[in-house]
């Protein structure tokens, strides 16, 4: 068994560990969250049904565990904007776009989205998960995903539109 989650943690550690740290921006706070998913994994594998891929099952656990960190430091008054840091310089993103400047923009842009999309984007972009294992994230179908995603989209253009970005 240990060198079967040996295999799952050389197969996904490094897209779990970047969509992480596109939920929380914090490298030390990406590194606990990663280590508790997969503890978490191997300890509650038996509540692992088999009806999504396990990649979906770790990406769920830690988003879980990072809405749990929010909800924590949020009842301890503590503003969820301590937790986070710069964003650090994400270059496979970066080598996508013409240049530096409009890769922050197009950051800071992301985050002005609303929730659900902006971790979808993030899923789509950054994990490069499938709609279907975005739809398995928040419990809900690949079509939905989908049109969150393209909704999502387009909501970022127009912003990028007004910031004159395109």
């Amino acid at each position: 068994m240990n060198k079967e989650f040996d295999e799952i943690y050389k197969m996904y550690s490094a897209d779990l560990y970047k969509f992480i740290m596109k939920l929380c921006r914090n490298e030390a706070q990406a590194m606990d969250i990663m280590q508790d998913t997969m503890l978490k994994a191997i300890t509650s594998i038996d509540k692992f049904r088999g009806d999504c891929s396990i990649k979906t099952y770790l990406f769920t656990i830690a988003r879980n565990l990072y809405t749990d960190s929010i909800k924590k430091a949020e009842s301890k008054n503590v503003s969820s904007d301590e937790l986070e840091t710069e964003f650090p310089d994400n270059s496979s993103f970066v080598d996508r776009l013409a240049d530096k400047e409009s890769a922050l923009k197009i950051h800071r842009l992301l985050h002005l989205l609303d929730e659900p999309y902006k971790e979808i984007f993030s899923l789509r972009v950054f994990a490069e998960l499938s709609f279907k294992e975005i739809g398995g994230v928040f419990g809900k179908t690949e079509n939905w995903a989908r049109t969150t995603f393209f909704r999502g989209k387009k909501k970022l253009i127009e912003l990028m539109d007004k910031e004159e970005l395109t």
